[in-house]
Formats: structure tokens, sequence, C-alpha cells
């Protein structure tokens, strides 16, 4: 990225230079790079700012482009919110939506979805990974279903690209949603994926003024951004089956260790390869989630999710499983990550277990 905020200014739009031919050639580079990641063509990659504007681009311009097929959107308790609210501003437009519950691992019933489509549904939007507890929806089965009726299926995959293997053939998605820094890449830079073939698929566009990306997403591009949301994509592209590998392991030797240290955990969301990697979520009894993460200091955790920070309450996630309430303890979610090694492990296993420990004798 450094030499597109130190030597190389211009512009990709401007095409009359060296200048602008410079920059079109880093931004068309990455465009590819990024669709290797998710077996796209280069064509089908719109640059956005990241995975909120991609996810209001997919939801409102599919309603906004189609509103003359029909007025019904389906999606999942559990979503991000800028899918949430997204669909919540078309509904004080005049569109329905279902939003189908999750069981208490967070996924879907395939025949509640069966069951919600009509003759008006235009766009089934469910994502790929859940950002609090991990769970992985069946996407290939959910695409099935949505091509069977023939209705657009977008995927807010935010959290799986990079981490997971993300195939759009394979899995039979129309739209789909990407951001960098979920894969270390830059803050600021993301992409939505949108089906050219079979036939093209049309979107109303959400930001108007100048036609950039195809008429799609108007704006000067962020060209160091989208260089180092292209080669992020590349790295995780390359180093993907080794690193999901070690993070699961990781993964299952935290939360076997914390069971070992502490009674009354429990995991949040399935098991196994049905959830991500790196993602692990737990509650742990007779323990104040706020007095935990003050407590323990030297290991970064979360109690809720960064898109929806300031609130002490439950969050919708949670509730969605039955996993919020007077006796749910401390709800504490672990991120690990490329720079998480064994030591880390074993450090936050013993950190954590003897904050706990005094914190439930406290409580006693």
């Amino acid at each position: 990225m450094l030499p597109y905020f130190t030597q190389s200014f211009g512009n990709p739009a401007s095409r009359q230079h060296a200048y602008g031919w410079e920059a079109q050639k880093a931004v068309e580079a990455a465009r590819h790079q990024v669709a290797t990641l998710i077996g796209a063509s280069a064509q089908e990659i719109v640059f956005t700012s990241g995975a909120t504007e991609s996810n209001n681009l997919a939801i409102k311009g599919t309603m906004h482009g189609l509103r003359d097929r029909g007025d019904h959107i389906i999606t999942v308790a559990t979503e991000h919110k800028s899918v949430l609210d997204s669909c919540k501003r078309l509904e004080a437009e005049g569109c329905r939506v279902t939003r189908l519950p999750v069981d208490s691992h967070g996924f879907i019933d395939l025949a509640e979805l069966r069951a919600a489509i009509t003759e008006r549904t235009i766009l089934i939007s469910v994502m790929a990974a859940n950002n609090e507890i991990g769970v992985l929806q069946p996407l290939s089965a959910i695409g099935a279903i949505a091509q069977q009726h023939g209705v657009i299926f977008h995927t807010d995959a935010a959290q799986a690209a990079g981490k997971i293997p993300l195939n759009v053939s394979e899995i039979g998605v129309d739209l789909l949603s990407l951001t960098g820094h979920k894969y270390y890449g830059p803050k600021g830079a993301g992409a939505l994926y949108v089906r050219r073939r079979k036939p093209k698929l049309s979107l109303s566009c959400q930001i108007d003024g100048g036609g950039h990306e195809n008429g799609l997403r108007s704006g000067t591009l962020n060209v160091p951004g989208i260089v180092g949301l292209g080669r992020a994509a590349e790295i995780c592209q390359e180093e993907m089956p080794a690193e999901s590998a070690r993070l699961s392991g990781l993964r299952d030797r935290l939360f076997a260790g914390l069971q070992k240290e502490v009674t009354g955990v429990r995991l949040n969301g399935p098991t196994g390869d049905r959830r991500l990697p790196h993602n692990l979520h737990v509650s742990l009894d007779d323990v104040e989630g706020e007095a935990l993460v003050m407590a323990l200091g030297d290991v970064a955790v979360s109690t809720g999710s960064a898109c929806s920070s300031g609130s002490q309450a439950p969050s919708h996630v949670l509730q969605a499983i039955g996993a919020a309430g007077a006796n749910a303890g401390a709800i504490i979610r672990f991120g690990l990550g490329r720079p998480t090694t064994d030591a880390d492990i074993d450090f936050a296993i013993g950190h954590i277990g003897t904050v706990v420990r005094s914190l439930q004798k406290a409580k006693a």
C-alpha cells in the first residue's frame, strides 16, 4: 500500500495520463485478487468502504431495483446490524420482512426458510458466519433453495472471507459482502460480489455521482485501501488451509483448558467445523461480564460485538439462541488470529482461571 500513499497519487478514473493508468492497473490487480479468493470473476467485484456498505448496497439495491417483481425479504434474527437495519429501513418503505429464528446453536431451519418463501419474495439474506458465536450457516443448501424458487441470495461473508473456503458458484450465491479488516487488510476497504451471469443481476445504486464501479458505487476509489484489500486476500488464499487448522486446534485447546480451570463454562454456538476456526464464545456461571473484562487486563476479549458497542444489554444474537437472561453469567468472545501462539493460549487459560475463581469466590 505504501507507494499509493507516498508516490503514486493517480486517480484510476483519470484515464488520460500515465498516473491514472498506473492507479487503474493497481485497482484491477486487486479486483482479480479479491475475485480469486471467492471463486468469482474480476468483473463481478464492486469495491466499497466495507461490509456495512456492501450489505446496504446488496439489500437496498436489490429491493429498489426489482420492486416491480415483489416486496418481500427473508433474513435471520441473528444477522449483523447492517443487514437488520437495512431491512428495517425497507420495511418503513413498504417492504415486508420475515426474520427467521435460529436454534440454540444459531442455525436456521431450512424447512422454515422454504415455508417463508412467497410469490412476492425477492431476496434471501443469510450471513455466512456469525460475528459473535461463529456459527457457519449451510450456504449451499440455502443457495439451492433460493435457485429453486427464483429468489436472489445474498450472504454477508465479512467474518468468513479469508478464514474458510468460499466459492460463489458452489454456494449458489448472487451477492456476497466482504471487508478487508476482518482478514488483515486495511479498515475502510471492502467489496460486494455481484453476479453477472445467468442472467446479469441488476442493482439500484445507493451512492450517485460519477458512475464509478459500473454505475453501482460512485466516488473516487480508495486506491491504497483497495491495493491492501487485494493483497490481503491473496495472502489469506495462500495460508488459509494451514492457518485454519492451526487456529481451530488452538480454539479447542483454549476451551478444554477453561473447562479444566473453571466451573460452569458453557459453549455458545456449535462445535467443530460447524463454526469459525478462530472463534470461541462461552458463558461463565456466577460471574459478571464487565467485572471479568475489567479484571482480566492482559487478555483482550469482548463481551459483545464491536458493531453494537456502547450497550451493556445482551446482544440480539444471544437473545435469539437463548443464552441471555438473569442467570446467564459472564458471556465472553475470544477471537484468535495469526499472532496467537501456544504460549498465549496457556497464559489465557491460567490467567482467566485465576480471575474467574476469584470473582466466583467473592460473589459466593
